[in-house]
């Protein structure tokens, strides 16, 4: 299989929502496959299949031993949107406890992202089989960035005050987020 390209913020592929995929066939089999070399390769923990190039509704998740690839999902969430602490790290403040997203489109930024912290995952596995995923914390962080990947939006448009206001600085300085919001 392969390594693709990430396409980076300012590519107007990662602000365009994707499409259903309508059969599963041998290119949608070959482009999982090299979805998850490519996340492998890249040491990420997700991977939607626009940030590759293609727009189509598939994404690869690979989180503490859960890994797997979803078509057409849907994302099922409950209770209150707030941020993700960070395991197994002790003595620290709780602001500074908190997981901060990043993202392989975006390289070198991250922020806390309030977000509901149990989600239920259902969709397609490469397979064709219905596939059913519970998740909490990071791993239903993980389903809602990519989802959010799906829709056209990035991590970057859920961040909020001082964090966002750093992060949009940070990318007119490295002028690639033209397109940021």
């Amino acid at each position: 299989m392969s390594v693709l390209n990430i396409r980076m913020i300012g590519d107007p592929v990662l602000r365009t929502p994707t499409s259903p995929v309508e059969s599963i066939d041998d290119r949608i089999l070959s482009l999982v496959e090299d979805m998850y070399d490519t996340m492998d390769d890249a040491r990420g923990i997700g991977l939607a299949a626009n940030q590759v190039g293609v727009g189509l509704r598939i994404f690869t998740y690979g989180v503490a031993g859960v890994r797997g690839a979803v078509i057409n999902p849907v994302l099922e969430l409950s209770g209150e949107p707030e941020f993700t602490p960070r395991d197994n790290e002790q003595g620290l403040a709780e602001e500074e406890n908190l997981l901060k997203e990043g993202c392989l489109s975006v390289k070198e930024i991250y922020g806390p992202v309030a977000r509901p912290q149990q989600a239920r995952l259902t969709g397609l596995a490469p397979d064709g089989s219905r596939l059913e995923v519970e998740a909490t914390g990071l791993l239903a962080a993980c389903f809602q960035h990519e989802l959010d990947h799906l829709d056209g939006k990035l991590f970057l448009d859920r961040l909020r005050g001082e964090e966002k206001r750093r992060a949009l600085q940070t990318l007119r300085e490295r002028d690639y987020g033209r397109t940021a919001s």
